[in-house]
């Protein structure tokens, strides 16, 4: 994975590289939408990034309390994306958390029996 030689790398890019967002377009969108903060502050995509930064990614239901440790511009594999964030404690915990209580309650789909109706 190549690392970004001048110390700053655009938020979505960085979002990207780090495999939170399956597109640098989905990125940029949840950026622009307010769903990434960057030291609890709305951004704008084209915002850089630097080592140190703190962000909280929210991604549907789940939140991510992250500091950025590595820059990248280029998507690499899972296990070199883990290397450019580290997630806070808290914040790791209470998404499993709530993975476990979701598991638990079962979902929407589990009380379905048969095939939908119209209704």
């Amino acid at each position: 994975m190549t690392k970004s030689n001048h110390g700053r790398v655009r938020i979505d890019k960085w979002l990207w590289a780090a495999r939170f967002f399956k597109t640098r377009a989905l990125a940029q969108a949840a950026v622009a939408a307010g769903k990434v903060k960057l030291h609890g502050e709305r951004v704008k995509p084209a915002k850089e990034v630097r080592v140190g930064d703190e962000l909280a990614v929210r991604i549907g239901e789940y939140e991510w309390h992250i500091a950025v440790k590595a820059l990248s511009e280029r998507r690499g594999p899972a296990a070199a994306a883990r290397e450019l964030y580290a997630e806070s404690e808290e914040s790791c915990a209470k998404r499993t958390a709530q993975i476990a209580d979701r598991r638990a309650h079962g979902g929407v789909w589990g009380e379905r029996k048969g095939r939908p109706t119209k209704r």
